[in-house]
């Protein structure tokens, strides 16, 4: 019987680069490095230390470099996702659009993401008007936002964090990785112009609502 040739360095590395594409295309969340190793175990010539999966990952990164999808690493892991530069195109292209979120809320959301842990008084003494039930229910269902512990003040008020989902949605790593406001209101798809339109803060005393009335 013949012997096999010897798997050659370059169709390892194809090989290992058409896997970890093949597995984050097809994944809805970020995928860990963990289960990265677990997928390329299967590679012939045996499976992949973490330095090499890193290096494959980077080559693959790089192949995307000019494209409209990219590679992005997370808390959770790894996973492509759409450029920003073309989300308004790919929005257009949706049936059901997703709801959009409110200035209200992004402030909110804001807030508990550059001043964690912060309690919901705390909230609504920075931005002058009071929290809605319906935007701290929206940003807890969400899972990006929740509790993670309660102040010791009278009352023990709960004190509110944002969570690995809300760095993984953003593709973010860790909390110092967090873009500018101007940033985050694009990645959590609010329109600059909703935003334009509302009159200051010191101007409302009510909380807008999470979802702005059709035609407004």
């Amino acid at each position: 019987m013949k012997d096999r040739e010897p798997v050659t360095v370059e169709a390892r590395t194809q090989e290992l680069e058409l896997i970890l594409e093949a597995v984050l295309f097809a994944a809805s969340e970020p995928v860990s490095v963990k289960d990265l190793l677990a997928a390329c175990s299967t590679v012939e010539s045996g499976g992949p230390e973490r330095e090499e999966l890193d290096a494959a990952l980077e080559r693959l990164a790089a192949h995307y470099l000019h494209r409209s999808i990219e590679l992005v690493r997370s808390v959770g892991g790894y996973r492509f996702r759409v450029r920003s530069r073309f989300s308004a195109q790919v929005q257009a292209a949706q049936p059901e659009r997703p709801p959009r979120l409110s200035r209200a809320l992004l402030e909110t959301l804001a807030i508990i993401a550059y001043r964690q842990p912060v309690t919901r008084a705390e909230i609504e003494d920075i931005r002058g008007v009071a929290v809605s039930t319906q935007i701290m229910r929206t940003l807890t269902e969400r899972e990006w936002v929740h509790v993670v512990g309660h102040k010791e003040v009278p009352g023990r008020p709960g004190l509110y964090a944002t969570t690995r989902t809300f760095l993984d949605d953003l593709g973010l790593g860790r909390l110092d990785e967090l873009p500018p406001l101007d940033d985050l209101r694009e990645l959590v798809d609010l329109p600059s112009e909703t935003a334009d339109a509302e009159p200051p803060l010191a101007s409302r005393s009510q909380e807008g609502e999470e979802e702005p009335p059709p035609g407004s």
